[in-house]
């Protein structure tokens, strides 16, 4: 799998997100600095070989979200509303909706499926000397381990 452009369109995928009061920057990389809110790509798993032939592997990317603490109360309704499980500003439900129709490969045919699977680590995170206000997001992405 083409794992730089997979991160690529995992952030154009998140980038579609609707979110009330401010637009959700996206990148697939770590950047140097935030613009919050901000979504990236933070830390990726690769299980090789989950089918013979190296036909399968397994990725599982950590994607990580950071808000603003200006306002302690703003910043976890808007985190809420982007971890939720449904709806407009639901990072589940724009992430997921880049698996395309039935029969097709997923990411802009970089991968053939993904699925969003957990939330984790809801806490302060400290990026480029600042601490905000963030979570972890566990994508898991299977592709042809040959490519």
């Amino acid at each position: 799998m083409d794992i730089s452009n997979i991160r690529k369109q995992l952030a154009v995928a998140a980038s579609e997100v609707s979110l009330p009061s401010a637009a959700l920057t996206c990148t697939g990389f770590i950047p140097d600095g935030v613009d919050v809110p901000c979504f990236f790509i933070a830390d990726y798993t690769i299980e090789y070989d989950k089918v013979m032939n190296r036909s399968h592997d397994a990725i599982t990317f950590t994607a990580r979200i950071l808000v603003g603490r200006a306002d302690d109360m703003s910043g976890q309704a808007l985190l809420d509303a982007m971890l939720s499980g449904a709806g407009p500003s639901s990072l589940k439900s724009v992430i997921e909706a880049a698996r395309g129709p039935a029969g097709s490969p997923a990411l802009g045919g970089y991968a053939h499926d993904l699925r969003v699977t957990r939330v984790q680590g809801l806490r302060l995170y400290e990026h480029a000397g600042t601490q905000y206000l963030g979570a972890e997001i566990s994508i898991d992405v299977i592709g042809d381990g040959r490519a």
